[in-house]
C-alpha cells in the first residue's frame, strides 16, 4: 500500500479525538454524547486550528451506519412486552407530556419567526428526553430504586416509539414539502400496517430460525446473522417506502422477543459503540459554534421551555394518571432535557433539505444546558415537593390525593369491554395477514400466473391459490372465539345482556369474510355469474374442510404465541409480572442482584430477618432459569440471584445500604503472582517428618502442595496427612511472596 486512503487516516483522527474528548468529559461526569460533539467540532470545517476531516462522503455512509445501529440497538432495548407492561400510568403521562411539548415547541418556533417545516422539526426535536442521561442521573443520585422512576422508564419506552414515527411522518412532510392531511393519514395507516406486518410475521419466522439454528450459533454466528436480519430490514423498509431507521428499530424489536435478546444486545453493543462515535462526531463537525452564539435568543427560550415547560406537562400527565403530587413532580422534574434521537432528527432534516442551517447548533447547545440542569432538577425535586406541599391551599392537596386514590382503586373493565377486545384483536390480526397475502398475491403471483397461462384459466388459478393460502385466516376471522365453546355457550346462557352484542359481533366478522371473498372473486374473476357461483361454492368448501383448515390455523397460533413468550418464560412467570404491575401506588417491586461479595451470601433469609428489620417483604428469587416465588424462610441466598423485593422508597432506601455491603478484605493477591514453585525437603526448611498438616505452609493458607516426587514415585494431590521425608521433590502453588518465606 504506497498511499494510505484517505478514510484510514479520517477514521485515525476522528476515534482518537472522539477518545480524548470521551476520557475528559468521563472525568468531568458529563454525558460522552457532548463529547463526541465537541470532537466534531475540532475535526469539522469550521476550526481552522486543527486537522479537519477529508473524505466527508465516506464519513456521512459510516454515520448513516451509526444511526442504523443506533435504532436497532434501541429495539433490543424496547421489546414489546415490555411496552405492554408500561401500564396506564406511563402511558397517560407520555402522550400528555409529548402532545403538549410538540405543540409548544412548534408555537416557538412560530414566535421566533421560523418557516413551518422548521417549527415542526423543532416539535419533533423536542418530543423525546435522554434516556442514558436520565439512568446515569440515577445512578448516580441513587434513586433508581424509588417507586416513580418505573414511571420515568415507562414514559421514554413511549417516547422512543413517537420518535421512530414522528421521523417517518416528517420526512413524509419533507418530501411533500406541505402538511397534506388525506396524505398524512395514508402515511399514518400504512405505517401502522407495516409495523402490525411485520411484528406478526416476524414473532412467527424469526425466533423459529434461531431456534432451529441455535447448536450451529456461536458469537461470531450469532451476530453475523442478527446484523444481517438488521440490514435486510433496512432494505424492505426503503422499499416500502419508509426510513431505514425505522426497518432497523422494526428488526431489533423482532429480536427483542427471542432468547437470544441479551446476547444479541451484547454482541452489537462493541458495533453500536463504534458507529454511534462516527455518527455523533459527524454530527458536531456540521456545527458552527459561531451558529450557537448567534442563535442565543432561540437556545435560550427552547430550554426554558425544557427546563420549564416540559417538567410542567409531564407533572400534569402523571396527575391524570393518579400519581401522588409528590410523586408526579419528581417524574416531572426527571425529563427536562432533549435526548440523543433529537440530533437525528435535526439531521434528518438537514439531510433532506428542508431546513435551516441553524436548526442543528440550537439543538446541540440545548443539549449541553439541559444535560447540566438535569442532575440539578432532579436533585432538588423532592425538597421542592416538600416545599410545595406546605404552601399549596390544603383543600387543592385534599383535591388531588382523592383523585390520586380513585384512580387508583378503578376496578377491571366491564366484561362487555374485556371480550369486545378479544374480538378486536382477533379480526385485526388475521386480517392483517389476510391483507398482506392478497397485496403479495396481487404483485407478485397474479403477474407470474398471467404471463404463464392462457387468458380463461388465470383468474381461476391465481384465486385458487389465494384462497388457499387466506384460508386459516380466513376461518378465523369469521369464527374463532377469543374463549372455549363450553365457555362461550355458559356465557350466552348465564348473561343475557350479552347475547345481543355477540350476536352482533359474530354476524359482523361473517360479513367481513364474505366481503373479502367477494373482493377477491371481483378482483381476480371480474364476472357477474362467477361471484354468483364462486362466493356460495367457496363459503361451502370452507365449511367443509374447516376442522382440517382450524388444525392447521392452531399450529400457527400455537407456533406465534410460543415465540412470544419465549423470552418471557425464561425470565419472571405471568403471574408474576402481573404482580409486579398490580401492587399499590405506594409500594413496588425492585429487582436487586446479589453481589459476589455480599456479607449475607449464604445465609438464610430467616437469620437476616429483613422482613421485620426494614418492614419489606421478598416476592421472588431468580437462580439461572429458576424462579422461586414466595420464598421459605429456609431459603439461602448466594452471589448473583436476582431477588425481587417489595417496599416502600424509604424501606428500600434503609435496606439496599445493607444488601449492597460487601465482605472487606485485609489483601488481595493479583492472578500474576499466584505461580507454583518447586522446593527439595533438607536440613534447612526442617520439614522432614513433618506431615503437611503441621506445616506454616497449611496453618497460613500461603500454599497448596500439588505433588511429591519420592524416590522415583510420583505423589499427586497428596492428602494433608502426608508426612515429608528428606529429599521430597515438593510442588507448591500459592502467592510467590508469601511461599518463598517457607521455602
Amino acid at each position: 500500500m504506497n498511499q494510505l486512503p484517505s478514510l484510514i487516516s479520517d477514521l485515525a483522527l476522528i476515534l482518537v479525538t472522539a477518545a480524548l474528548t470521551t476520557l475528559l468529559f468521563k472525568r468531568i461526569k458529563q454525558p460522552v454524547v457532548l463529547g463526541y460533539i465537541i470532537a466534531g467540532i475540532l475535526v469539522g470545517p469550521h476550526l481552522l486550528l486543527t486537522p479537519t476531516v477529508v473524505d466527508t462522503t465516506n464519513i456521512e455512509t459510516l454515520a448513516d451506519m451509526g444511526v442504523i445501529f443506533l435504532l436497532f440497538s434501541l429495539g433490543l432495548e424496547f421489546s414489546f412486552r415490555k411496552l405492554q407492561r408500561v401500564g396506564g400510568s406511563s402511558s397517560i403521562t407520555a402522550v400528555t407530556e409529548i402532545v403538549l411539548t410538540v405543540t409548544s415547541g412548534f408555537f416557538v418556533g412560530k414566535l421566533l419567526g421560523w418557516p413551518e417545516i422548521d417549527c415542526l422539526f423543532l416539535g419533533g426535536m423536542v418530543a423525546s428526553s435522554s434516556t442514558s442521561i436520565i439512568i446515569k442521573a440515577f445512578e448516580d443520585l441513587k434513586v433508581k430504586t424509588r417507586n416513580y422512576t418505573k414511571v420515568v422508564f415507562g414514559v421514554l419506552v413511549i417516547e422512543d416509539i413517537v420518535v421512530v414515527i414522528v421521523m417517518v411522518l416528517l420526512s413524509t412532510v419533507a418530501v411533500a414539502q406541505h402538511i397534506e392531511g388525506k396524505e398524512l393519514a395514508f402515511t399514518i395507516v400504512k405505517l401502522l400496517f407495516f409495523l402490525a406486518l411485520w411484528f406478526i410475521i416476524g414473532i412467527f419466522l424469526i425466533p423459529t430460525l434461531y431456534k432451529k439454528t441455535n447448536r450451529f450459533l456461536d458469537e461470531e454466528t450469532t451476530l453475523i446473522l442478527s446484523i444481517g436480519l438488521c440490514l435486510l430490514m433496512v432494505v424492505l423498509a426503503t422499499r416500502s417506502g419508509f426510513s431505514a431507521e425505522l426497518g432497523a428499530f422494526v428488526m431489533g424489536s423482532i429480536l427483542a422477543e427471542t432468547t437470544f435478546a441479551e446476547k444479541i444486545e451484547d454482541l452489537v453493543k462493541p458495533i453500536k459503540n463504534l458507529f454511534g462515535a462516527i455518527f455523533f462526531v459527524s454530527v458536531g463537525m456540521l456545527m458552527d459554534p459561531s451558529a450557537i452564539i448567534e442563535h442565543w435568543l432561540p437556545v435560550l427560550l427552547i430550554s426554558m421551555l425544557l427546563i420549564f415547560g416540559k417538567p410542567t406537562y409531564t407533572t400534569i400527565g402523571a396527575m391524570l394518571s393518579g400519581q401522588p403530587f409528590k410523586q408526579a413532580l419528581q417524574v416531572g422534574m426527571s425529563m427536562g432535557q432533549i435526548g440523543e434521537f433529537s440530533f437525528i432528527v435535526a439531521t434528518l432534516g438537514m439531510s433532506l433539505g428542508v431546513t435551516s442551517d441553524f436548526l442543528f447548533p440550537i439543538a446541540v447547545g440545548v443539549s449541553a444546558i439541559t444535560t447540566f440542569t438535569t442532575p440539578i432538577m432532579m436533585k432538588s425535586s423532592e425538597p421542592f415537593a416538600d416545599y410545595l406541599m406546605k404552601k399549596l391551599p390544603s383543600n387543592w392537596i385534599k383535591i388531588l390525593q382523592r383523585y390520586s386514590s380513585s384512580a387508583q382503586t378503578i376496578q377491571a373493565e366491564s366484561e362487555w369491554k374485556t371480550i369486545a377486545k378479544k374480538y378486536i384483536s382477533i379480526v385485526v390480526t388475521n386480517g392483517l395477514i389476510i391483507a398482506a397475502i392478497m397485496l403479495l398475491s396481487s404483485t407478485l403471483l397474479i403477474p407470474f400466473v398471467n404471463a404463464r397461462t392462457n387468458y380463461d384459466i388465470r383468474g381461476v388459478i391465481s384465486f385458487s391459490i389465494t384462497l388457499v393460502l387466506i384460508s386459516p385466516f380466513l376461518w378465523a376471522l369469521m369464527t374463532k372465539h377469543p374463549e372455549t365453546l363450553e365457555d362461550f355457550k355458559k356465557r350466552w346462557t348465564t348473561n343475557k345482556f350479552l347475547r345481543w352484542p355477540l350476536l352482533i359481533i359474530d354476524i359482523s366478522r361473517i360479513v367481513i369474510g364474505i366481503m373479502i371473498i367477494v373482493f377477491l372473486v371481483e378482483r381476480m374473476v371480474s364476472t357477474t355469474t362467477a361471484l354468483i357461483v364462486v362466493v356460495p361454492i367457496t363459503l361451502i368448501m370452507l365449511a367443509l374442510f374447516s376442522k382440517r383448515i382450524t388444525g392447521y390455523y392452531k399450529k400457527i397460533e400455537d407456533r406465534f404465541i410460543s415465540n412470544l413468550n419465549d423470552r418471557e418464560n425464561t425470565n419472571l412467570s405471568p403471574s408474576m409480572q402481573n404482580l409486579m404491575v398490580a401492587v399499590p401506588a405506594d409500594i413496588h417491586i425492585v429487582n436487586m442482584e446479589v453481589l459476589p461479595d455480599a456479607t449475607f451470601a449464604g445465609k438464610k433469609l430467616s437469620d437476616l430477618a429483613w422482613r421485620e428489620r426494614y418492614g419489606i417483604n421478598i416476592a421472588y428469587v431468580r437462580r439461572g432459569d429458576t424462579t422461586t416465588c414466595i420464598p421459605q424462610n429456609d431459603m439461602r441466598l448466594f452471589p448473583f440471584d436476582r431477588v425481587g423485593v417489595i417496599g416502600t422508597d424509604d424501606q428500600l432506601d434503609k435496606f439496599k445500604r445493607e444488601f449492597e455491603t460487601t465482605k472487606k478484605e485485609n489483601s488481595s493477591v493479583d492472578i500474576d503472582d499466584i505461580v507454583a514453585v518447586k522446593f527439595v525437603v533438607d536440613d534447612q526448611n526442617r520439614y522432614a517428618g513433618k506431615s503437611i498438616r503441621e506445616t506454616p505452609i497449611y496453618r497460613d493458607r500461603s500454599g497448596l502442595v500439588i505433588r511429591i516426587l519420592r524416590n522415583g514415585t510420583t505423589i499427586n494431590s497428596p492428602v494433608s496427612d502426608t508426612v515429608f521425608e528428606k529429599g521430597d521433590i515438593v510442588w507448591l502453588v500459592g502467592d510467590r511472596f508469601k511461599i518463598n518465606k517457607y521455602i
